[in-house]
């Protein structure tokens, strides 16, 4: 069932200020791989209770292209740690940089998903307990693949045996149809640029980088998305979330009315709760 809540924006700012907008700096970085970009920022909760914390793990968006990085995080990120989580803000190769796209994009992607919670519980005091992914735009898709992964097949190299030891995935405007996304031409051609060729080209690809061709993925999952998102349209996430539940998927789509791409990432807005809301939602909280 669709939750139609508004996301009106108050205040001054811009709706995209939250990329450029300074927060703290991380309280340590840990490494998941031996390449720059194979890192992950880690925020403590700032509660001071010294007790294992639920982890969320965060993977940005940006359309899968360089010029956009981890530090777009960091306002959510000041967040989620002052309320009580502990945080880690993944960084990995993309588009337009050696090694980004077809295949090193999903290279990274999945290993800093199976390797960063033991990497944070070791730097976070009291150490972490559940974990959320949660991925905004091109980094919802990839956060919804990585929870996927079990529905590869033997031959791929990312393919788990069992579903990651995760609470659930919080998708806020995903990408989560890569297919649909290159038909629409999202961000001039975004996602022939992660495949490397357009998706009807190359359905191989497509078959194994596709949310939408992965379920179930038998992890619960959140989708946020605004109706006014200009970006990445909300019928992405509404494609998604009935062939989740059509799957058998525990699968909820918040669509938040008049909202943009940008307020689901931004702790001022007035489209945060519903995201804060997902998260409670995915830890019994």
């Amino acid at each position: 069932m669709n939750d139609i809540q508004s996301g009106r924006r108050t205040g001054a700012a811009e709706p995209d200020d939250v990329l450029t907008r300074r927060s703290s700096s991380p309280d340590a970085t840990v490494a998941y791989g031996e390449l720059p970009d194979q890192v992950a920022d880690v925020r403590f909760p700032r509660d001071g209770a010294g007790t294992a914390a639920p982890l969320v793990v965060i993977v940005h968006g940006g359309f899968w292209r360089t010029r956009y990085d981890r530090a777009h995080t960091g306002p959510m990120a000041d967040d989620l740690a002052a309320r009580g989580f502990a945080t880690a803000s993944v960084e990995y190769r993309r588009v337009g940089q050696d090694g980004g796209g077809w295949p090193g994009t999903f290279d990274d992607v999945a290993r800093a998903v199976d390797a960063v919670p033991a990497l944070a519980d070791r730097v976070v005091p009291g150490g972490i307990g559940d974990v959320v992914l949660l991925g905004h735009s091109a980094g919802g898709h990839l956060a919804l693949w990585a929870a996927s992964r079990t529905r590869l097949p033997l031959s791929a190299p990312w393919r788990l045996p069992a579903p990651p030891p995760l609470r659930g995935v919080v998708a806020l405007a995903p990408v989560a149809a890569l297919e649909l996304a290159s038909r629409q031409g999202l961000s001039d051609g975004a996602a022939d640029a992660l495949l490397g060729g357009t998706a009807g080209d190359l359905p191989e690809r497509t078959a194994l980088a596709d949310p939408l061709a992965l379920l179930p993925s038998s992890v619960p999952s959140v989708l946020v998305h605004g109706t006014a998102d200009e970006n990445v349209p909300v019928e992405q996430s509404r494609r998604y979330a009935r062939a989740a539940r059509a799957a058998g998927d525990d699968c909820t789509l918040t669509e938040l009315t008049g909202t943009g791409h940008f307020p689901v990432i931004d702790p001022l807005s007035r489209a945060w709760p519903a995201v804060l809301g997902a998260l409670k939602a995915l830890l019994g909280r």
